[in-house]
């Protein structure tokens, strides 16, 4: 791996930015740069060779796209673990699913798309059952304080965003606009060609998207960088529900926490203030929780780590497995119900 100079670290920030929806986008952003078209695709292959570039690609809102998703917790007996977790993993709406240091075991993501006969409650449901859990609970952003995400929007996970639906051609566009963008003269051309669509058409699909605010930007993934955090905890309070704002502003100053969110309680699961903390070791991040505590003045806490990873995966959008997985699951979803 070669070391970036100060032309990658340019191009780097440029492609951060922002990748233009114009035909030719490496030589518009070439002209930027006083680079070549040539130089930029040649410095972004080896970037991406040099595993510091991950993709080019849309990013969007999920929620402007008319997703829903949820943060679930799960009690599973210990010696199903791994068995319940394949079982949840095997739906393509879930992106994080996680063992953590708790009798509620496990802990996932899960998004639904638009188009979902079940819907969010009933697919976790169905995941429930799927996984033989001995209990779920579903865990929804009620209020979102902090978040270092790019891809997160501020609304609530239960509550839809504005969105446009999108008509057919649309649709076929988000899912070419999520793949990796080609590196090669005319990229856009290249992507059209795989599908029905006119490379003009795709564009204009983009630049209407972007203005909608259905993608946020077309832009670079970059692999974290070593940063020194190597472990991440999180957080659970039990928060007067009167004083939760006062007390999520507490939390969410600390420089280590990068998101705070507020979800729901149950009479087995009273925490209803969450912080992700991260820090470059787990005693670290013991202590940062135990220093939020005496600083905001809270005593009923709980610490979880991620005992083990099961699945981390970036959402695909409108992909077809989740409604093959709906179809696979009928059955199990007309008894959920």
């Amino acid at each position: 791996m070669q070391d970036i100079d100060q032309r990658d670290r340019e191009l780097l920030s440029a492609l951060q930015g922002e990748i233009p929806l114009v035909s030719t986008p490496f030589a518009f952003l070439g002209q930027a740069l006083d680079m070549s078209e040539k130089e930029v695709i040649k410095r972004t292959e080896r970037l991406k060779r040099d595993g510091i570039v991950r993709q080019l690609s849309a990013q969007f809102d999920p929620r402007a796209l008319g997703y829903r998703s949820c943060l679930v917790a799960a009690r599973v007996a210990p010696q199903r673990l791994e068995e319940a977790a394949a079982a949840i993993n095997a739906h393509p709406g879930v992106t994080q699913n996680y063992r953590r240091n708790n009798d509620f075991n496990l802990w996932f993501t899960l998004h639904v798309a638009p188009q979902s006969k079940l819907g969010l409650e009933a697919t976790i449901a169905v995941l429930g059952r799927e996984a033989e859990c001995d209990v779920v609970r579903p865990l929804p952003t009620l209020r979102q304080y902090k978040t270092t995400d790019s891809e997160l929007g501020s609304a609530p996970d239960d509550e839809h965003a504005q969105t446009t639906q999108l008509t057919p051609q649309e649709t076929e566009c988000v899912r070419l606009l999520q793949r990796d963008l080609p590196l090669q003269p005319r990229p856009f051309d290249a992507l059209a060609r795989v599908s029905g669509i006119a490379a003009d058409e795709l564009l204009a699909a983009a630049r209407a998207l972007q203005k909608r605010g259905q993608i946020r930007r077309f832009t670079a993934t970059i692999h974290s960088r070593k940063s020194g955090f190597v472990a991440t905890a999180m957080g659970v309070w039990i928060v007067p529900k009167d004083e939760v704002d006062d007390y999520a502003a507490k939390l969410a100053q600390h420089r280590a926490v990068s998101h705070c969110y507020l979800r729901p309680v149950y009479d087995d699961w009273p925490y209803n203030l969450y912080t992700t903390v991260h820090a470059r070791s787990v005693d670290e991040c013991e202590s940062v929780i135990n220093d939020l505590a005496t600083d905001a003045g809270l005593r009923q806490k709980q610490v979880l780590f991620p005992v083990k990873e099961y699945k981390k995966s970036r959402l695909g959008y409108f992909a077809p497995e989740a409604e093959e997985w709906e179809n696979a699951h009928a059955a199990l979803a007309a008894a959920a119900s």
